[in-house]
């Protein structure tokens, strides 16, 4: 059964290409043309977000060398410590709201002291795959767009990253028990 799931991953997106690519000649389509026009506006698009990636790169390289998550971890550790989310992922949960980059350096650092069969490892991968990096996506998307206002959006993220952060430490406790 897995050297069948291999073939097939291994073949999978080449397919998907030359589905694409036929189904969109047999409609007339001039498929080349069509590729390189979205790759300008892909152009465009990455330059028109570079500013915002820039300063959101700042913000987070200030925000972890003044101290500050080390601050807030230390005030909010209690509390999660008793909603059973261990402390050693806090700063995984703090940093992937707004780095993805930031966030996966510190899964990396927490697979080496803790190791990934652990764990701690186990939850901070859950995390990792349950969560979004939401300032990022807010700051590139919407200011890519122009959007000013985000009303509901960042509450409704956060929302979700809570959740998520929740259910990654209840389905692991659950899973792989403490």
């Amino acid at each position: 059964m897995a050297d069948i799931i291999d073939i097939i991953s291994s073949f999978a997106i080449p397919a998907f290409i030359f589905v694409v690519l036929v189904y969109g000649h047999l409609n007339g389509v001039s498929v080349y043309d069509s590729f390189v026009e979205g790759a300008k506006e892909g152009f465009v698009t990455a330059v028109k977000v570079l500013p915002y990636m820039v300063a959101m790169f700042v913000a987070i390289s200030i925000f972890r060398a003044s101290g500050a998550m080390d601050i807030l971890i230390s005030v909010i550790s209690p509390v999660t410590e008793f909603l059973g989310i261990p402390a050693q992922i806090l700063p995984l949960v703090i940093m992937r709201p707004m780095s993805g980059i930031a966030s996966t350096g510190i899964l990396a650092e927490l697979f080496k002291v803790y190791g990934p069969d652990s764990f701690i490892g186990r939850v901070a991968s859950t995390v990792m795959g349950s969560t979004e990096t939401i300032f990022y996506t807010l700051s590139i998307y919407f200011g890519a767009v122009g959007i000013k206002r985000i009303r509901y959006t960042l509450w409704a993220a956060l929302l979700a990253e809570m959740v998520g952060l929740i259910a990654s430490v209840g389905v692991c406790s659950i899973v792989f028990g403490r």
